[in-house]
C-alpha cells in the first residue's frame, strides 16, 4: 500500500503537467473560441478574426474544477414564526462555522467539426444544486458555410456568427464574468450578482459585426430551462387565457475596441423578452448553486422538504430573484473599460415581470460596479478587485420595495494561465423585509477562499 500511495505521488504531478500541454496544444486548434483559462478572461463574444487554419477535425476535453472554504456568519432580527406544516420557526438561522464547501467540477467537450464550424456540450460533473452529472447543454457555432459553396455567403459569413442549440443566451455582458459550478476562471469574485442574469435556453443566435468596433445581436429562445410539450392547463390572471408558450426574443447591440496598446472600451445594451412561458427562469436558471453556502438558511424549512440538506433546499442563498416566471421584459447596460492594468465593468438593469397568479407586473432594479487592477506589466497574473452591487425590487407577497446591498473585495493569483486562487471579503445587508420574513434585519460578512482549475 505505501508503495502505491508513493507511485501515486510520483506520477500525479506528471499526469496533471501533460493535461497541460494537451491544453495547450488543444486550444490552438478550436476556432473562434474562448479559452478556458486565465486567456479567456474579459473575452465576450468570440471574435471573427480568423487566424487558425484549419486542418482537420480536432477535439478538445477540458474540465474546470473549484474548492472553496468560508468563514461567514450571518444574522437576522426576524421575528420568531410558527409556518405549517414546519416544526419551530422557520425565520431562525442555521449556525454556520469555518469549513469547506461542496466541491463543483464541469467537463467541456468542444469540437472542431469544420472549417469555421464548431461544437461545444458542457456538463456539471457535481454541483452544490444538483449534485449527480447534469447536462448544462450543447450548440454549434458556425462562423463559416463553405458547403453552401456560394461567393456571396462567404463574404457575408465574414462578419457573421451563427449560434445554434442550447446554450447561454447572451443577454448582458455580466454572464460572460460570472462563475459557473466548477468554472470560476473568469469570475474576479467568488460569488455572481445579487439578481443573477444567466439561462441555458434552446435557440438561435445571430451576430453582424460592422466595421469600426461595432455589432448587433438578435435571438429567438423557447424561453424555457426544461422545454415541454405538454398542452398548458393553467390560467394567466392576467390574461384569463390558458397559458401559452411563447418564445423568447432578446438581442444587444455593442460597441467593442481596443483603442489603442493601452486602451480597450466597450459598451452595449442588451434586452430580454418573454410574454408567457411554462416557468421562465432567466433569474433563477443556474443548476450548479451560489457560491455562498447555507447563509441565511432555516433547518427547519429544511427539515420539512424532500431536500433535508439547506445546500439542496436553498441552493441559491445570498441571492435575490424576482419571481418573473411568467412574463418577464427586461434590459442591461453594460460598460467596460480597460486601461493598462486597471478595468472597469458596470451594470444598470432595469427588469419589470409577474408570475401567472398576478394580473400586474413588478420591477427591479440592480445597479453593479467593479473595479479591478490587474499586475504586473504584461503578465497580469494577480489582482486586487472591489465590487458594489445592490438591487431594489418589489416582491409577490412583501408590500413595498426590499433592497439587498453587498460590497465585496477580492485579491487573486494566477499560479499558471489554468491554475488560479483567489480570496474575497463580503458584506450584505437586507432592508426593509417585514418582521416574519427570515431576512428582517439580515446580514452576512467574512471571508471565502476559493482554489479554481481550468484547461
Amino acid at each position: 500500500m505505501k508503495k502505491s500511495i508513493y507511485l501515486l505521488q510520483k506520477l500525479l504531478p506528471a499526469v496533471f503537467l501533460c493535461i497541460g500541454f494537451s491544453a495547450v496544444a488543444q486550444d490552438s486548434t478550436i476556432q473562434f473560441f474562448r479559452p478556458d483559462n486565465q486567456h479567456g478572461i474579459n473575452v465576450f463574444e468570440t471574435s471573427k478574426e480568423d487566424d487558425i487554419p484549419f486542418t482537420g477535425t480536432k477535439v478538445k476535453v477540458g474540465g474546470n474544477f473549484e474548492q472553496s472554504f468560508q468563514t461567514l456568519r450571518d444574522q437576522n432580527t426576524a421575528t420568531p414564526t410558527l409556518q405549517a406544516p414546519y416544526v419551530g420557526s422557520v425565520t431562525s438561522l442555521i449556525p454556520l462555522t469555518n469549513g469547506f464547501d461542496l466541491a463543483m467540477a464541469n467537463l467541456n467537450i468542444d469540437a472542431q467539426l469544420s472549417d469555421g464550424i464548431r461544437v461545444n456540450i458542457t456538463s456539471y460533473m457535481a454541483a452544490r444544486h444538483h449534485e449527480e452529472t447534469w447536462v448544462k447543454g450543447g450548440y454549434l457555432q458556425f462562423d463559416k458555410l463553405l458547403f453552401m459553396h456560394s461567393k456571396w455567403v462567404d463574404n457575408v459569413m465574414k462578419s457573421t456568427t451563427i449560434k445554434i442549440g442550447q446554450f447561454d443566451v447572451d443577454y448582458g455582458d455580466q454572464h460572460y464574468r460570472r462563475s459557473d459550478g466548477g468554472n470560476t476562471i473568469y469570475n474576479p469574485f467568488v460569488e455572481n450578482y445579487i439578481m443573477d442574469e444567466f439561462a441555458t435556453e434552446i435557440g438561435a443566435e445571430f451576430y453582424y459585426h460592422l466595421k469600426h468596433g461595432w455589432f448587433v445581436m438578435g435571438g429567438i429562445s423557447n424561453g424555457e430551462l426544461d422545454p415541454t410539450a405538454i398542452h398548458a392547463t393553467k390560467t394567466d390572471s392576467a390574461t384569463q387565457q390558458v397559458n401559452a408558450y411563447d418564445a423568447a426574443v432578446h438581442g444587444k447591440i455593442g460597441f467593442d475596441k481596443q483603442l489603442n496598446k493601452d486602451l480597450r472600451f466597450r459598451l452595449t445594451g442588451s434586452f430580454y423578452t418573454d410574454q408567457s412561458a411554462n416557468s421562465n427562469t432567466l433569474f433563477g436558471g443556474d443548476r450548479t448553486g451560489s457560491h455562498y453556502f447555507g447563509v441565511m438558511s432555516n433547518q427547519n424549512v429544511a427539515n420539512g422538504t424532500t431536500l433535508s440538506n439547506a445546500n439542496d433546499y436553498n441552493p441559491f442563498s445570498g441571492r435575490l430573484n424576482p419571481g418573473f416566471s411568467e412574463a418577464v421584459t427586461t434590459f442591461m447596460i453594460n460598460p467596460f473599460l480597460k486601461y493598462k492594468g486597471i478595468e472597469f465593468f458596470a451594470t444598470y438593469e432595469n427588469a419589470n415581470g409577474r408570475s401567472i397568479t398576478e394580473k400586474t407586473t413588478r420591477q427591479a432594479i440592480q445597479y453593479a460596479a467593479d473595479v479591478i487592477y490587474r499586475f504586473p506589466k504584461n503578465k497580469e497574473n494577480f489582482w486586487i478587485g472591489f465590487r458594489y452591487n445592490t438591487v431594489t425590487a418589489t416582491l409577490k407577497g412583501i408590500a413595498g420595495d426590499v433592497t439587498v446591498n453587498r460590497a465585496a473585495g477580492s485579491a487573486g493569483w494566477f499560479l499558471t494561465k489554468n491554475v488560479m486562487l483567489k480570496a474575497e471579503y463580503v458584506n450584505q445587508v437586507y432592508l426593509n423585509y417585514p418582521s416574519n420574513n427570515i431576512l428582517n434585519g439580515g446580514r452576512f460578512d467574512g471571508l471565502v477562499f476559493e482554489a479554481s482549475i481550468g484547461f
